[in-house]
């Protein structure tokens, strides 16, 4: 039996869902990806201890902010929420979000012995009101260091992306990009997910709320 032609597998569909590991700053040592920043001249030392610059989503929160979108009194309400976070409350510190792994078992396979385990990871979604936008946590091992770091992804339905053709129907053209636009309708999800970053673990507070002071 044959298989589909490859470009058949790849058109794009309705409920196709875009997933975005999205960033709020950028390392200044990084010029390449510095010069990506309309906002390369801002400055704040990381819990890394590394001098950032305000990039990706921090741009959209200063700028509307400049266009007051978004309040300075709405700012502040969220810099004093995350100060008033205690260290057991971050999700990288709950007991109720544990890694779950499973004492391993011997397990043969085709006569080969093996130890069989599972590993169960967090998993958070958070749902905006009136919008098709999620946001996913997982919490899973540090990739580079001992212990355990919440990754956030910003997924939201392809049909929300701008391009100069739709895409429903066919396939990507090479070099093709699409165009995710926020604008004033996207005000509370904005604030939302700098609340949610500021949750995800301590280190992911002090940024945060070093982002919000060069913005106020």
């Amino acid at each position: 039996m044959g298989y589909p032609p490859l470009q058949d597998k790849l058109h794009f569909i309705k409920n196709i869902i875009i997933e975005w590991q999205i960033g709020y700053d950028v390392d200044k040592s990084d010029k390449e990806k510095l010069a990506l920043s309309t906002l390369e001249y801002t400055e704040f030392i990381g819990a890394n201890g590394k001098r950032k610059a305000l990039y990706e989503l921090s741009e959209y929160l200063y700028y509307f902010v400049q266009w007051e979108i978004i309040t300075k009194n709405e700012i502040d309400d969220l810099r004093v929420f995350l100060q008033n976070i205690k260290e057991y409350e971050f999700l990288d510190s709950r007991s109720d979000l544990q890694i779950l792994r499973i004492h391993p078992v011997n397990k043969k396979i085709l006569d080969i012995e093996f130890c069989h385990s599972e590993v169960k990871y967090p998993l958070l979604v958070h749902k905006f009101n009136n919008s098709d936008i999620l946001i996913e946590i997982i919490i899973k091992e540090k990739q580079r260091a001992v212990g355990i770091q919440p990754m956030l992804y910003v997924c939201f339905p392809i049909t929300d992306l701008q391009t100069k053709d739709s895409l429903l129907g066919r396939v990507a053209e090479s070099k093709e990009y699409g165009l995710l636009v926020l604008d004033s309708s996207k005000k509370i999800f904005l604030l939302e997910i700098f609340k949610i970053f500021g949750i995800l673990s301590k280190n992911h507070r002090h940024d945060i709320l070093e982002i919000l002071k060069i913005i106020i």
